[in-house]
C-alpha cells in the first residue's frame, strides 16, 4: 500500500476543493538574508563616523564635516543604488524649518533635512512599508554642533542598515511601496520623524508599518553582558488616541495588547524565527525605553503602526557622551564599539520583514467576530482585491501568550467558523495570505458579528 506524503495530500485536497494551498515559505527571503553584507555596512558606518559630527546644528556647508556633508553623501548612495536598478528609486530631500523659539535644544532656526528614497510598488503604490535610520549624532550636550560626535552606533549603524536594505531590495519588484528614510533632528526632539509622518498623513499614505532602527550595532552591555544573538522590538500596545467605542470594546472583549503596532512587532518576531538562525527577537511591551524616545513615535502619534528595532544590551558609556577617558573608563560613541556582523544580522531582519510585507496582499477589512455562549468561534471579514491573494489564515492564542500560537489556513472565503474553539478562552486575528506564501500583518477584530448574519 502506498502512502501519499502529507504535503502532497494537502495540495491534492486543496485542488479537489477548487483552491490551491499557498506556499509555506518564500525562498527569496533566504536569499535576502544571505545578501546582507557586514563589509558594506562597516564601510558605510566608518564613512558616517568620519564626518566628525552629524549634530543637527553642525556645519552644513563643508564637504568633509558635519550633517550637511553626511546627508549629501547619503543621497549620493541612494542615487547610486537607483542608477544600478534602472532608476527604481525616487530620491529626494525633505526639508522642515524648525524655529528656535519653544525648542530648548534648537539654538537658532534650523533646517532639519531628511533623505528619502521611494521604491514604488507595481500594484498598490499608495501602500507603504518604511525602514528608517537617523542621520544625526550628538555629544554630551545635544545642542553642541562643534564637538566631535562620530555616532558610530547611535545611529550610523541604523542609517547604514537602511542603505544596505535599499541595496538588497532594489533588486526585486514589489506590490507595495518600500521607503528607505534617513531622518534628522532626532536628538533635538524627533523633528525629522514628525515632519515625515505629518507629510505622509497629509498626502494620504496608507502606511502598513515603519521599522525604525536606532542602535543596531552594539553587543557589549553596560551590565557586562556580551551577546550577539538577540535583539529587542519595542511597540506600543494600542493607539494612544483610541476612541471611546474602542476603549469600551477592549474593556469587555480584550485586545489591550493587540493594536496595529503590536501586530507589526509580532510580524517581525515571526519572520526572524522563520527565516533566520541563532537570533532571538525579544518583544518588549513598551513604546520605548524609560524616559527616552525614537523616530517611530511620531508615526504612532499620527495613527500609523510603527516599531523600534535595536540591540538588546545598550552601553550608556557609548551614548550621548563626549569622547574622553575618566577613571579608566572610556566614553564616546566610536567605531570600536560597533559589531558589524551583528548590525548585518539586524539589517537582514529588516530586509526580510520589509520584503514580505511589500509582497503580501492587503489584510482583510471590517473584521468581525462572533461566538457568544456558543461552542465555536466565527470570524467574518471583507476581502480586498489583490492579484496575489490566495486566501486567509485565522490565528489564535491563549489570552496570556505574547505571540500567536495556533493558525489555520481557511482559503479564499469571507467567513469561517472554528468548531470547538470557545471564544472566551482565546484571542483571534486574521491575515491575508499570498500565493507566494507571504502574509499581511494580522488584523484584530473590533466588532461583534450582528445577529442574523
Amino acid at each position: 500500500m502506498k502512502f501519499i506524503p502529507t504535503f502532497l495530500f494537502l495540495i491534492l485536497f486543496g485542488q479537489l476543493l477548487g483552491q490551491s494551498i499557498p506556499a509555506s515559505e518564500d525562498s527569496r527571503l533566504y536569499d535576502i538574508v544571505a545578501s546582507s553584507s557586514a563589509e558594506r555596512i562597516e564601510s558605510d558606518i566608518r564613512t558616517l563616523a568620519n564626518f566628525g559630527t552629524r549634530n543637527t546644528l553642525s556645519d552644513t556647508l563643508s564637504d568633509i564635516r558635519g550633517i550637511g556633508a553626511a546627508r549629501r553623501w547619503i543621497k549620493k548612495e541612494f542615487d547610486k543604488i537607483s542608477k544600478d536598478c534602472g532608476d527604481c528609486l525616487e530620491v529626494y530631500y525633505q526639508r522642515n524649518l524648525v524655529p528656535a523659539e519653544g525648542n530648548r535644544r534648537i539654538l537658532e532656526d534650523t533646517w532639519v533635512v531628511n533623505v528619502i528614497a521611494i521604491q514604488r510598488g507595481n500594484q498598490h503604490p499608495n501602500k507603504y512599508v518604511i525602514m528608517s535610520g537617523d542621520i544625526d549624532s550628538r555629544a554630551s550636550d545635544p545642542s553642541d554642533g562643534t564637538t566631535d560626535s562620530p555616532g558610530a552606533n547611535d545611529n550610523a549603524s541604523g542609517m547604514a542598515g537602511t542603505i544596505e536594505a535599499a541595496r538588497i531590495l532594489s533588486k526585486y519588484k514589489f506590490s507595495n511601496t518600500v521607503v528607505y528614510a534617513g531622518l534628522s533632528g532626532e536628538e533635538q526632539g524627533l523633528f525629522g520623524g514628525k515632519h515625515m509622518a505629518a507629510e505622509a498623513k497629509k498626502d494620504g499614505w496608507e502606511i502598513i508599518g515603519i521599522l525604525n532602527n536606532d542602535m543596531i550595532g552594539n553587543i557589549e552591555g553596560i551590565d557586562g553582558v556580551i551577546e550577539n544573538n538577540s535583539f529587542r522590538i519595542f511597540s506600543e500596545p494600542t493607539p494612544f488616541d483610541q476612541d471611546e467605542q474602542k476603549q469600551i470594546w477592549r474593556r469587555f472583549y480584550g485586545g489591550e495588547v493587540d493594536g496595529p503596532s503590536r501586530q507589526l512587532a509580532r510580524y517581525v518576531d515571526k519572520m526572524t524565527r522563520k527565516y533566520m538562525t541563532n537570533l532571538e527577537p525579544k518583544l518588549i511591551y513598551r513604546l520605548d525605553r524609560f524616559g527616552r524616545g525614537g523616530h517611530h513615535r511620531p508615526f504612532n502619534d499620527e495613527g500609523f503602526p510603527g516599531i523600534r528595532i535595536m540591540e538588546t544590551h545598550e552601553n550608556y558609556n557609548r551614548q550621548h557622551q563626549d569622547i574622553r577617558e575618566e577613571n579608566g573608563i572610556k566614553y564616546g560613541d566610536v567605531i570600536e564599539g560597533v559589531n558589524f556582523d551583528y548590525a548585518s544580522k539586524l539589517t537582514a531582519v529588516n530586509a526580510i520583514s520589509l520584503a514580505s510585507l511589500a509582497w503580501a496582499p492587503a489584510p482583510p477589512t471590517g473584521l468581525m467576530i462572533g461566538g457568544v455562549v456558543q461552542p465555536s468561534t466565527t470570524l467574518q471579514w471583507t476581502k480586498t482585491p489583490d492579484d496575489n491573494l490566495a486566501g486567509y489564515k485565522i490565528y489564535w492564542r491563549e489570552t496570556t501568550s505574547p505571540q500567536w500560537e495556533f493558525s489555520r489556513y481557511v482559503g479564499d472565503v469571507e467567513k469561517f467558523t472554528l468548531e470547538g474553539i470557545v471564544i472566551d478562552n482565546y484571542l483571534f486575528g486574521v491575515a491575508a495570505v499570498g500565493k507566494d506564501g507571504n502574509e499581511s500583518v494580522v488584523t484584530y477584530p473590533m466588532t461583534l458579528i450582528p445577529r442574523g448574519l
